[in-house]
């Protein structure tokens, strides 16, 4: 019996807000590249023919910045002012200034200890819904977005232009296993010559099938393709794009609280972004080690400060061990200050702007989606029961 749907969404890398946090994360890397001990926090906003990078570093490293950010913009594809703006044309316009001392006080102590760079909340989480320990409902919306941008670049669908979205409802049953696919939302900018009729079937082909499973389908789900019927102006042409607006794509679609913090652009003394990234790593590892069927871990922390300030975790009811034993689980094997999570997820390493499209935890290369303390946790299990 069902009783619940969850919906998500996803947008592709054309746009506005996900080429803000490409361009982030693009020069994050740069600075990590040349010095791995830069403190970074840089912010894009993009408009009609307009670039403003604006942020705080610290660093020994020299980078160029605007060159960095064109780049990024060819990469997505956005060469002309028609598509939504030329990458090489189009205005750039810097304030990258000095990290405040103030925070850098905070960070950096006279020990080897790191302070917390700010006070804040995160969460993690994982669930056993899919083979990434994801939700569903995320990881098909990015799944399509994903292979939307594969047929645009590959050549297969030509006529495809970088910006797009999709949004995907999955309904669940009482016990909260997903038992199909509702409604399927796909919007993709695209030529002016090709109709929306084409488009539809194009995309129903190509995209949905495809990535939809047919266990999931039935004649009741409803898929919408492009429903205004055209969408020919896009990217900064259309809209105005933010770096950090869209963190709810970034993370789990909605299905979890967020703590407010975005992720692009930081570097690991950012607890907005590294602790999230532990949470992640603690909550998929004890989901991993089938302690709890699904697993949310929040933390606090306070400027300048390295230990947490207090420790959440939710199992929804399907913790297999006594939920003390699993808080004693994360404030031991898992080290949520900065100096551990940075050592222990290797964030001085220029790994970042991959992560700035379809979700931060896709990819089991991550250091953060490994699950390499299963055994440990397993052997935590034995000497419980």
């Amino acid at each position: 019996m069902s009783i619940y749907q969850i919906t998500s969404e996803s947008v592709t890398e054309g746009h506005p807000d996900k080429i803000c946090d490409q361009i982030s994360d693009a020069i994050l890397d740069a600075y990590l590249t040349q010095d791995p001990f830069s403190h970074v926090a840089v912010e894009c906003m993009i408009s009609q023919r307009l670039l403003v990078i604006a942020g705080e570093v610290k660093s020994n490293a020299i980078v160029d910045v605007e060159k960095i950010a064109r780049e990024t913009l060819v990469k997505i594809g956005y060469i002309s002012d028609e598509i939504g703006i030329d990458a090489h044309n189009c205005y750039v316009i810097q304030n990258i200034h000095q990290q405040s001392p103030d925070i850098t006080q905070g960070v950096l102590k006279e020990s080897t200890e790191i302070g917390a760079g700010d006070q804040g909340i995160i969460f993690g989480y994982a669930c056993k819904e899919t083979d990434q320990l994801m939700p569903l409902p995320i990881t098909l919306a990015h799944q399509l977005t994903k292979k939307l941008t594969e047929l645009r670049k590959d050549g297969i669908l030509s006529y495809l232009l970088p910006d797009g979205k999709s949004q995907v409802t999955v309904e669940y049953t009482e016990d909260g296993h997903p038992l199909r696919v509702t409604d399927i939302i796909v919007s993709t900018q695209h030529r002016a010559n090709i109709s929306t009729q084409q488009l539809q079937s194009d995309l129903l082909v190509n995209l949905i099938k495809p990535v939809i499973p047919s266990s999931l389908l039935n004649e009741q789900t409803k898929i919408l393709i492009n429903p205004t019927g055209r969408f020919v102006t896009g990217g900064p042409k259309g809209d105005v794009g933010l770096t950090g607006r869209k963190i709810i794509v970034d993370t789990y679609g909605g299905l979890i609280p967020h703590g407010g913090g975005a992720f692009s652009g930081k570097d690991g003394t950012k607890l907005d972004r590294s602790g999230a990234y532990m949470a992640r790593y603690a909550a998929k590892n004890i989901v991993a080690a089938d302690l709890a069927d699904r697993c949310q871990i929040s933390v606090s922390y306070a400027i300048g400060i390295a230990k947490p300030v207090s420790y959440y975790i939710n199992t929804y009811g399907t913790e297999k061990i006594p939920l003390e034993y699993l808080y004693a689980a994360v404030t031991t094997i898992f080290d949520f200050t900065p100096k551990g999570i940075i050592e222990k997820l290797e964030l001085r390493k220029p790994i970042f702007s991959d992560t700035s499209t379809y979700g931060h935890f896709k990819n089991n290369q991550y250091p953060w989606e490994k699950i390499n303390q299963v055994e440990l946790l397993k052997e935590l299990r034995k000497v419980v029961i």
